[in-house]
C-alpha cells in the first residue's frame, strides 16, 4: 500500500509531532490580532506540543551543518511574523532573505496561486513554450520600466532565468556582446564597478568584487567608490570608450545599505553615453519595494539594462530578468537561460503582487518615509552609539560608531525576537540592517524603531554605570 504524501509521512521519524505543532503554530499566529502578537515577540509560546526539530547535519558547514546545539529556525510564518522551532515569537525585519515581498504566505497571493491552478497555470514548463502569465509579466515590466513619452525605452526582458545570479552574468554577457559589436579593436574590455557591490555567485561576477583573481583573464575590473564623482569622472576620461559597462545597485545592501545618490547616477548615464558604456542598475534588492517598482524610475534614471529578481515573486518561487533595449538583444537561447526561467506560476505570483503593490502605493509610500525618518531621529538620539542612518525606505540600517557595538546590538536584537542582519565582516563594517515588508504599517513601524530606542537606551544606561563604577 502506498504511503500517503503528507507532512506527516515525508517528515520521517519526526513527522508525526512536527506536523501538528506546525498546524498549531500556524492556527496559533492567525488567532491573535497584530497588536497582540506585538505584545509576545521575544516570548516563548509555552502551550505548543514538545517535538524533536530535524537536523543541520546533512547540510553544509557554513549553512549550521557543525552546529552541535538544539535548532531554532523557523517553524511557521504568517505575515510578517514567525515561531522558531524552540517556540519563540518573532519579527522578521528583514523580509525573509530580504526577497519576501508581502510576509509570508499572503492570503491573497495564496488564493490567485489557488484559483490559477484550477484555470489551468502550470506550475512549470519548457521556456520555448511560454504560458500567458509569463508573456503578460514582460509586457507589465516593459510598462513600469518606462514613461509614456520615453523616446529610447527598455522594450526588450529576458525572462527565462530563475535567479539573480544567472541574470547579472546574463546582464554582463550583454555589455560585452555590445562591446564586441561596437568596439572590439579598442582594446581588452572594461567595467566599472562599486566598491561593495553585489551582483550575484556567478564567477565572473564575483570577480568583479574581487574573487577568483586567479581564473579570469582578459578582463579588467575598475572598482569605484559609491558617490565618488570625481573618481567616477576620472575613470571615464582615462579609459573612455575601452569601458563597456557601468554597474550600480541604488542601495548596497552588501555594504551598509549605502544610497546611491541620484545625482551620481545621473553623472553615470552622462559618461555611459559619451563613451557608449551600457549603464546596469541591478534592482535584485531595491526592485519592487517602492510604487514606482523599480528605484530607477523613482529617481529619475533612464539605464541601458536593468537587472530584477528577488521580490518579483515575493519569495514565491524565485524569478528573475534583465530589462534591455532591443538592439542589445545580442544573446542566443541558451547563452543565458535557468531550467525555471519563464515559469507560470512564479509569473502570476509576480502579476499579482503588482497589482496589489499599485494598490497600496500611497501606504507603501508613507511607510518608507516613516521608516527613513525614524531612523533619522534614532540617530539624532543616540549620537554616542550611531553615525548616520542608511539605505532608503524599506532598505534602512543604522550604521554603529564601532564593529563590536553592532555586533552586540543585533545579539540583543535578535534576543528582543527582531530578525535583523548586521554587516560587520569587512573592516569599517558597523550597520544593522532592516528591510521590512510591504505588509508593515505605522504600528509596525513604530514598535520597531521603539524596541530598537530600548535596546540603544540600555546600552546607554549600561556605560554610564560602568563610568560611575571606574570613578
Amino acid at each position: 500500500m502506498n504511503q500517503k504524501l503528507d507532512l506527516e509521512n515525508l517528515l520521517g521519524s519526526h513527522g508525526s509531532n512536527l506536523a501538528a505543532t506546525m498546524r498549531k503554530g500556524l492556527q496559533w499566529l492567525d488567532d491573535r490580532s497584530e497588536p497582540q502578537l506585538l505584545r509576545q515577540v521575544g516570548q516563548r509560546v509555552s502551550d505548543l506540543p514538545d517535538f524533536i526539530p530535524v537536523t543541520k547535519h546533512a547540510l553544509q558547514n557554513s549553512f549550521g551543518g557543525n552546529q552541535t546545539q538544539a535548532p531554532d529556525d523557523l517553524l511557521v510564518g504568517r505575515g510578517l511574523f514567525y515561531l522558531t522551532e524552540q517556540r519563540r515569537l518573532c519579527l522578521d525585519c528583514t523580509s525573509g532573505h530580504y526577497q519576501m515581498l508581502w510576509g509570508y504566505n499572503h492570503p491573497d497571493l495564496c488564493a490567485a496561486i489557488a484559483g490559477a491552478m484550477q484555470s489551468g497555470v502550470v506550475w512549470d514548463n519548457h521556456s520555448n513554450i511560454p504560458q500567458a502569465p509569463a508573456k503578460q509579466l514582460a509586457h507589465q515590466l516593459v510598462a513600469v520600466a518606462n514613461s509614456p513619452d520615453e523616446p529610447d525605452p527598455l522594450d526588450t526582458v529576458l525572462l527565462g532565468v530563475c535567479t539573480g545570479s544567472v541574470a547579472c552574468a546574463a546582464a554582463l554577457k550583454i555589455q560585452l556582446k555590445v562591446y564586441q559589436r561596437d568596439r572590439s579593436s579598442h582594446g581588452a574590455p572594461l567595467i566599472v564597478v562599486l566598491d561593495g557591490n553585489y551582483h550575484g555567485t556567478d564567477m565572473v561576477p564575483q570577480f568583479m568584487r574581487g574573487l577568483w583573481p586567479e581564473l579570469v583573464r582578459h578582463f579588467e575590473v575598475i572598482v569605484l567608490q559609491p558617490n565618488d564623482y570625481e573618481g567616477l569622472e576620472q575613470a571615464f576620461h582615462r579609459h573612455g570608450s575601452r569601458i563597456a559597462g557601468f554597474w550600480a545597485e541604488p542601495i548596497m545592501m552588501n555594504r551598509e545599505a549605502i544610497a546611491l545618490e541620484a545625482d551620481y547616477l545621473r553623472q553615470a548615464r552622462h559618461w555611459c553615453t559619451e563613451t557608449g558604456a551600457l549603464l546596469c542598475i541591478d534592482e535584485i534588492q531595491t526592485g519592487f519595494w517602492l510604487p514606482e517598482v523599480f528605484e530607477f524610475r523613482a529617481l529619475g534614471i533612464q539605464p541601458d539594462l536593468v537587472v530584477t529578481g528577488k521580490g518579483m515573486t515575493a519569495g514565491f518561487h524565485s524569478l528573475s530578468a534583465v530589462l534591455m533595449k532591443n538592439r542589445h538583444d545580442l544573446l542566443e537561447q541558451y547563452d543565458a537561460i535557468s531550467t525555471n526561467g519563464l515559469a507560470a506560476l512564479p509569473s502570476l505570483v509576480a502579476l499579482a503582487s503588482m497589482e496589489l503593490i499599485r494598490q497600496n502605493a500611497s501606504s507603501i509610500r508613507q511607510i518608507g518615509s516613516r521608516i527613513g525618518r525614524s531612523f533619522d531621529a534614532l540617530v539624532q538620539e543616540f549620537p554616542d552609539q550611531l553615525v548616520s542612518a542608511q539605505g532608503r525606505n524599506y532598505l534602512s540600517g543604522l550604521k554603529f560608531r564601532s564593529i563590536d557595538c553592532a555586533l552586540a546590538f543585533h545579539r540583543q536584537a535578535l534576543q528582543a525576537g527582531l530578525w535583523c542582519r548586521v554587516h560587520a565582516y569587512h573592516a569599517g563594517h558597523s550597520t544593522l540592517l532592516t528591510k521590512l515588508g510591504l505588509l508593515a504599517n505605522e504600528v509596525i513601524v513604530d514598535y520597531l524603531v521603539d524596541q530598537f530606542r530600548q535596546l540603544l537606551k540600555q546600552t546607554d544606561a549600561s556605560k554610564t554605570s560602568h563610568l560611575k563604577q571606574a570613578v
